[in-house]
Formats: structure tokens, C-alpha cells, sequence
């Protein structure tokens, strides 16, 4: 009976292509459980056979618990200690008791099992070489339709889910067909394994072109960006690093058939293809083609970008429900607004005299002088502070006595803001104000190194205070010490 062990556990491992330790521990378990049906009472068996000779044992056990509940399985700690010493919780106690005889019998309930458990084996290890290729492409045939979701049979049995939401607004298909799709998720309960796939996410179509395209595949072309709506329009970024390949030539190829055949696949989903640039500026003028930019400004602050066209194309730039721009943002990653040479005309004209009516309000300077500034970029008190005396100086229609005069109006005014203002820090009631022989140039002083609350002039060194013209090492130290008195301790030692 050695030798037949072996030879079934080789025969098994060959025709079904399943490593032999699977083979041996389902063999193990089958044994098991024929041992338990022949036993009167619910115990726990082990079967151990030798993988070089074919010979096994059988071992009843029992499991180490604090509180007996099956009596015919378990063992308190207590009890286990005095047939081993080093009995721990959770470990089992074994015996040897005599293994099962191969009849008629035994042979029938064992061969059930094997072929239960090795398909259970070749579904398991079938899942575990799917999902390591989660992202990629897979092929199942529709095997039921509900209302929520259709089930695909993947491979030997294993089966794969596509909820609703994950196909395409124009997929139909019914029992038998086949669908292709992008597995992206597992989902273990209960011993119970489910494979999801969908046709709605951005890597079906990466996975389309990696199909269709040889120099996707051989690493000439990269996608760099995708944005989708589904089955409808689609947009992607592609580059290459070889001068001698189209990227978009190649992606298109001829007569568009690989285009083409992404788009059959996605239910005649319309896909732009657009020539990646590190530069935002070109990478966007490149998405807006065929339309005209006039011009384009970047906000780096809010990452938004003001791309300004032809009215008549106002209507083409945004598409339909704003699909154009919706997936032109995605595709980029950057907020986009489309503006006609009106709205900007519009919003400069109320930037513009926003900034005249600061400045007349504050400096009461000339008209002329006021439009030199804006012309030079100087929108704001705060650039006419920041700005170095000698760029000042450069602009026309400026002398040494205007620029003095514009830069200390300036100071002047932002420190009485400030002040106005009351800035307090987020855990104290005191301000900067509070502090013993604050003035207002020593607070601006302070302000133009974007020292604005206690908390920050706490955190501050002396060396970092010194070059303020007020201060000496004595007085910076004093100023930190009660900022941070007044901060950490709230003004109490």
C-alpha cells in the first residue's frame, strides 16, 4: 500500500499538474476524515504520511483549552501538563491509534475526497496565479446574469463578478458570450473567494492599447496619464523617448486600426490621443488641439489654470456637459477654466481696478504712476514692501524720492493693518502686541519675516532675530523667552 500512496500521489501531480505536497496533504486529509467516520465518537484526527517511504501514522489529538467544552477533543492546560511539562494553550496532545484499513470502503469515501479537495486545490492555486496579475486583462465567459451583476466562468471553475456599475453604458450580453476585463479586486469570506473584474476603469483601456500596440509592449511608447467616461469619450497622454517613433502615429497606427480596435472593444468609445510634454503650458496647448489658445495662465497656489479662447470656439473647449474640460483637468491633473477674450478682458478690467482703487486709496499717487506699477507686476502693498529699492527704480516714471516715499507709505500701512488685524495664536489669548516694548517697526520688522503670532516667535533662535536693527542678543533673547512664556505657559511660571 506504500507504493500505491506514492504512485497515486505522482499520477495526480502529473495529470493535473499540482505540485506533490498538495497532492500528499489532500491525501492526508482524506484519510483523516475516513479515520473520523469509522470512529463511534466526534475526535480529532491527524494523518502524517512519510513523503520518500508512502508509510503514514494516525494521530488522535487534543487541543489545549482553559475551559473543556468537547470533551472528546480538547484537554485542559492542567490535565496536559502531566503527559508534557511544556504544554502551552492552543497547543494538542497526540496519540498514535491504528490507521484505517484500504477496503472497499475506505478506498470509495477517500477517492470522493481527493477529487473534492484536489479541485479545491486546482481552483485555489488557479485564483492565486489570476490575482497575481491584478490590473491585467482577463477573458471569462458569461455564466449567469442577474440583476446586479453578471458572473464569468475565468478558468477551471473559478468564477470572476462584473457588477453593473463596471460595465459600459452600451454593454449587453447574454449567457455564453465572452467578456473581457481588467481584474482588479479579491474578496475573501468565509473561506469563500471572489475575483471582481471591470470594464470602466482607467486600466482597460491602458490594457487595450498594451495589446494593440507592439512599441507599448516593447517599452518605445509610455501612456502617461488617462482620464475616462466610459464608453463614451476617453483621453490619453502618450510619449517616447526615441526620437525615430511617433508616439501618437503609433498609437493610431495605420489608417487608425489599432484606434480603432480599442474603440470596438469599448463599444465605440471615442479616444483622443495627446502628445505629453513636461511643460504644462505645451502639454495643455496640445490637449486643447485643434482649438486655438490665445493665452494661458497658471496658479500655482490653487493649481488652477485660466486658458483663454475664440468665443466661437467656447462651446468646442468645454464639450458637451463639460466633458471636454472635466476630462482634459483629469488628464492633466490640474483645474482648467475656459475663458473667451471677453471674460478676460472682464476680470482684468476688475483686477485692474481693485489695484487702482488699493493704491489711490493708500499712497495717493498719480494715475500714470499707478498703471507704471501694475505694468511692472506690482499688484498689492505687500510687493511694493518686498520689491528691492533698486527694482523700484527701474521703472518709469519712478525717482529716488517717489520710491522712498511709495516703500515707506507702504511699511507704514501694512504695519497698522497688521495691527488692526489683532492676529492671535491658536492656543493662547495673547498676541504679538502684548509683548514688552513691541512697536510698530519692530512688529513689521517681524511681519516681513513671516513672523505673525507667538507661537511662530517662540519657535525663533536669536540668530534669527539679531539682523532686525531693535534688537541686540539681549533684547532678541528676552522677546523669545516671554513669547514663550506667554505661549507654552500662558503667561504663568
Amino acid at each position: 500500500m506504500n507504493k500505491e500512496i506514492l504512485s497515486v500521489v505522482e499520477l495526480v501531480s502529473y495529470e493535473k499538474s499540482l505540485p506533490r505536497e498538495k497532492i500528499f496533504e489532500v491525501l492526508e486529509t482524506a484519510l483523516s476524515i475516513v479515520t473520523k467516520k469509522r470512529h463511534p465518537q466526534e475526535i480529532d484526527v491527524r494523518v502524517n504520511i512519510d513523503r520518500k517511504s508512502g508509510n503514514f501514522n494516525t494521530l488522535r489529538r487534543w487541543k489545549i483549552v482553559n475551559k473543556v467544552r468537547f470533551p472528546t477533543k480538547q484537554i485542559t492546560l492542567e490535565a496536559a501538563k502531566f503527559e508534557n511539562k511544556e504544554a502551552k494553550l492552543n497547543d494538542f496532545i497526540e496519540y498514535q491509534i491504528q490507521s484505517v484499513s484500504f477496503d472497499r470502503f475506505t478506498i470509495q469515501v477517500a477517492k470522493k475526497i481527493i477529487i473534492k479537495k484536489v479541485k479545491e486545490v486546482e481552483r485555489s492555486i488557479m485564483i492565486e496565479k489570476l490575482y497575481q496579475n491584478k490590473g491585467k486583462m482577463i477573458k471569462g465567459i458569461v455564466k449567469r446574469i442577474t440583476r446586479h451583476y453578471i458572473v464569468l466562468d475565468v478558468a477551471n471553475d473559478v468564477e470572476a463578478i462584473i457588477m453593473r456599475e463596471h460595465l459600459l453604458t452600451k454593454d449587453k450580453f447574454n449567457i455564453g458570450d465572452q467578456i473581457k476585463g481588467v481584474l482588479y479586486k479579491l474578496y475573501t469570506k468565509s473561506k469563500i473567494i471572489t475575483l471582481y473584474i471591470s470594464r470602466s476603469i482607467p486600466e482597460m483601456l491602458l490594457e487595450l492599447f498594451y495589446i494593440e500596440v507592439p512599441e507599448i509592449r516593447e517599452k518605445l511608447v509610455e501612456i502617461k496619464s488617462v482620464s475616462r467616461d466610459p464608453g463614451v469619450r476617453s483621453k490619453i497622454s502618450v510619449v517616447s523617448y526615441d526620437s525615430t517613433v511617433d508616439p501618437i502615429g503609433s498609437c493610431i497606427g495605420i489608417q487608425g486600426f489599432r484606434v480603432q480596435a480599442v474603440s470596438r472593444e469599448l463599444r465605440g468609445e471615442r479616444i483622443d490621443i495627446i502628445l505629453w510634454d513636461k511643460n504644462p503650458i505645451q502639454f495643455i496647448m496640445n490637449a486643447m488641439v485643434p482649438i486655438e489658445v490665445i493665452s494661458i495662465l497658471i496658479h500655482k497656489s490653487s493649481r488652477s489654470i485660466d486658458i483663454t479662447v475664440d468665443a466661437k470656439y467656447l462651446a468646442q473647449a468645454i464639450g458637451k456637459n463639460g466633458q471636454n474640460v472635466r476630462l482634459s483637468s483629469k488628464l492633466i491633473n490640474w483645474d482648467l477654466n475656459i475663458l473667451t477674450t471677453n471674460d478676460l478682458y472682464s476680470t482684468n478690467k476688475r483686477k485692474i481696478y481693485k489695484i487702482i482703487n488699493s493704491f489711490n486709496m493708500y499712497l495717493n499717487i498719480k494715475k500714470s504712476m499707478v498703471y507704471a506699477l501694475i505694468r511692472s507686476g506690482i499688484s498689492s502693498l505687500e510687493d511694493l514692501v518686498c520689491i528691492p529699492y533698486s527694482e523700484l527704480l527701474k521703472i518709469k516714471e519712478m525717482n529716488q524720492y517717489s520710491a522712498y516715499k511709495i516703500q515707506n507709505i507702504s511699511n507704514e500701512i501694512l504695519s497698522n493693518l497688521l495691527i488692526s488685524k489683532k492676529i492671535y495664536t491658536k492656543d493662547t489669548q495673547y498676541t504679538l502686541l502684548s509683548l514688552y516694548g513691541m512697536n510698530q517697526d519692530l512688529l513689521f520688522q517681524l511681519y516681513k519675516k513671516n513672523i505673525f503670532t507667538l507661537e511662530t516667535l517662540s519657535n525663533q533662535t536669536v540668530y534669527d532675530l539679531i539682523d532686525i536693527h531693535e534688537l541686540n542678543i539681549k533684547k532678541a533673547g528676552a522677546l523669545i523667552i516671554e513669547a514663550r512664556n506667554m505661549c507654552w505657559f500662558n503667561g504663568k511660571f
